[in-house]
C-alpha cells in the first residue's frame, strides 16, 4: 500500500499570500527525493526553488505553469511508500508526531538549526491522509525528514541531478537533457525543450518570444537574455507581449509578482505618508579622486570601488549623526519606531521589476566590507536570485537613477521608511569658485522623506550633511 500525499504551496516567508508557477522541474512518474527541488515560484518578492517534503513517485501535477497560485493550495501529489516523508511535526497515522523542529533528538541530529526567519511552517496534516492502493515500493532507506528547502539537509537524503526547467508555457509536461527546439523525445520518450533560467522565460514572455524556436549560445544550449533580446529585436510582431488586441495595436500584460507587489507598495506609500523632496546640487570632484585613489590600494584589491559606495558611506554616517531619519511610522500604536541599526536599500531595476534588496547591519561594515555587500546584492539581483529575506527589513533607500542618465527625481518611499536618497548623474558642468568660472564633476542628490517623521529642518540636515561628505570626503574620516 502506498500514501497519496498533496504538498500544499506554503508561505515561503513574510505573510505572502500567492505565488506564480514559474516551471516545474519534475513530471508525473519522476521519483523524487526528500528536499529535491521540485518547481520555481515567484512571489511578490523573488523567485524561489521550492523542494519537495516528500519522497516518491510523482502523481500527477495539479497547478500548470503560469498560473498563480494561492498560499495553502495542493500544487503536487506524490505516491510515497509509507508515512515517514510527511513534514517535520505533523501527526502519523497512529496519531503521534513525526520528528519536527521541537523533538530534541531531531534537533541534534540536525545540527545547528537555520535563523527562524528561514524556517517554513509545516504543512496542514490533512492533506496527508488519504491512503490510495498503489503498486507496492521498494523500501526506502531511513532519512530524517526536515523543514522544507531550509532544514538540515543530511547524508542520507541524497539530492539528485536537477533537472531541466520545463518551457514557460502553460503546459506543465515535458523535461529534456537537451537543447532541441522541436517537438523531439529523449531517450526515456519525454518530449525534448529548450532550457532556460525563469528569469530568462520571463524576459521571453514579456517580449513575446518563443523560446522553442531560439537556439541557446549559454551553457549545455541553454537559452540567455541576450538570446531572447536579439530574437525580439527581429521583426516587429515578435517583440509584442502576449494577448494582443484583436487589431494588433496593443498589448497586455498580466501584472504578477514583483510588478503587483510593487505597484500597492508605490500606491500605498504615495497616499499614506506625506512625501517631501529635497534637492541638493554638489560638486563631488574631490570624491571622484578618491574613488580613483581606492581602486589603486591593494587593500581593496579584487573589490568594487565606485561613487554610489561613497554616497552609500555619507548616508550612514549622516544617519548616525541624525538617527531619527532612520525611522518607521507605527499607526497602530501611534509610535515613531526609530531603528538603532542600519539596513541599507539599495534599489534594483531588474527583468521581474523594481525590487529593493537591502544590506543588514550597514552600518557597521567596513569600507571594504561595505563595498563587497554592494556587489554582492548587485549581482544577486541581476541574477533573479534576491530572497524574501534580503528583500524585507530595509530602514532607508538609496535609487541610483545616475545610472539611467537622469540627474534628479522625486523617489518614492519604500514603505515603512522614513527617507529614500537618489543620487543623480555624475557631469561636467560649470561651477563657481573662488568668485571664479570653472568645469567642475557636479550630481544632483534628491531626498525624499516621510513629513509626520521627519521636519524640514531635519530632512535638510541629514541631506546637507551627505552633500559636505561627498564634496570633501575627509568629513567622513572627521564626522565617522
Amino acid at each position: 500500500m502506498t500514501q497519496r500525499r498533496e504538498f500544499r504551496l506554503p508561505d515561503v516567508g513574510e505573510g505572502l499570500t500567492e505565488a506564480d508557477i514559474v516551471s516545474w522541474r519534475v513530471r508525473p512518474g519522476d521519483s523524487v527525493q526528500i528536499n529535491e527541488i521540485i518547481v520555481d515560484i515567484e512571489t511578490a518578492k523573488a523567485v524561489v526553488e521550492l523542494p519537495c517534503p516528500f519522497e516518491g513517485t510523482v502523481a500527477s501535477l495539479l497547478v500548470a505553469e503560469g498560473d498563480t497560485v494561492d498560499v495553502g493550495t495542493p500544487i503536487i501529489a506524490v505516491d510515497s511508500a509509507d508515512p515517514g516523508g510527511r513534514p517535520p511535526g505533523s501527526p502519523d497515522r497512529a496519531g503521534g508526531r513525526s520528528p519536527g523542529p521541537t523533538d530534541p533528538a531531531a534537533i541534534a541530529a540536525e545540527g545547528p538549526r537555520p535563523a527562524a526567519d528561514d524556517l517554513i511552517p509545516p504543512l496542514p496534516a490533512a492533506a496527508d491522509e488519504q491512503p490510495v492502493p498503489a503498486a507496492a515500493a521498494p523500501p526506502r532507506e531511513e532519512r530524517q525528514a526536515v523543514l522544507v528547502g531550509y532544514g538540515v539537509k543530511l547524508g542520507s537524503a541524497t539530492r539528485r541531478p536537477r533537472k531541466a526547467p520545463a518551457t514557460g508555457g502553460r503546459s506543465a509536461a515535458g523535461l529534456s537533457g537537451g537543447n532541441d527546439a522541436g517537438p523531439a523525445v529523449n531517450g526515456g520518450g519525454r518530449p525534448a525543450t529548450v532550457l532556460a533560467k525563469p528569469p530568462v522565460r520571463k524576459l521571453a514572455r514579456d517580449l513575446g518570444v518563443d523560446l522553442a524556436g531560439l537556439a541557446g549560445t549559454g551553457p549545455a544550449g541553454s537559452i540567455t537574455r541576450d538570446d531572447v533580446q536579439r530574437a525580439a529585436s527581429g521583426p516587429a510582431l515578435a517583440a509584442v507581449p502576449d494577448l494582443p488586441s484583436p487589431a494588433g495595436r496593443e498589448a497586455r500584460i498580466p501584472v504578477r509578482g514583483v510588478r503587483k507587489h510593487t505597484a500597492a507598495a508605490v500606491a500605498a506609500s504615495a497616499f499614506t505618508a506625506p512625501h517631501v523632496t529635497e534637492f541638493l546640487q554638489v560638486e563631488v570632484g574631490a570624491t571622484m579622486d578618491a574613488v580613483a585613489r581606492l581602486r589603486e590600494l591593494p587593500e581593496l584589491a579584487g573589490v568594487r570601488v565606485s561613487p554610489l559606495l561613497m554616497v552609500a558611506r555619507a548616508l550612514l554616517i549622516a544617519v548616525q549623526r541624525h538617527p531619527m531619519i532612520n525611522s518607521t511610522w507605527d499607526e497602530a500604536a501611534q509610535e515613531i519606531v526609530v531603528k538603532h541599526y542600519v539596513n541599507l536599500g539599495i534599489a534594483a531595476a531588474t527583468e521581474r521589476g523594481l525590487i529593493v534588496p537591502n544590506i543588514k547591519d550597514a552600518g557597521a561594515l567596513s569600507l571594504p566590507g561595505l563595498a563587497s555587500a554592494l556587489a554582492d546584492l548587485a549581482d544577486t539581483a541581476r541574477a533573479g536570485k534576491s530572497s524574501p529575506a534580503d528583500l524585507t527589513g530595509g530602514t532607508i533607500t538609496i535609487t541610483n537613477v545616475g545610472v539611467f542618465g537622469v540627474d534628479a527625481g522625486t523617489p518614492i518611499l519604500t514603505p515603512p521608511e522614513a527617507a529614500i536618497l537618489a543620487f543623480g548623474q555624475v557631469r561636467h558642468a560649470p561651477w563657481v569658485v573662488d568668485g571664479e568660472l570653472a568645469v567642475g564633476q557636479v550630481t544632483t542628490l534628491s531626498l525624499s522623506f516621510d513629513h509626520r517623521i521627519v521636519d524640514g529642518d531635519l530632512g535638510s540636515a541629514v541631506l546637507r550633511d551627505v552633500g559636505a561628505m561627498l564634496h570633501d570626503p575627509t568629513r567622513m574620516l572627521a564626522w565617522g
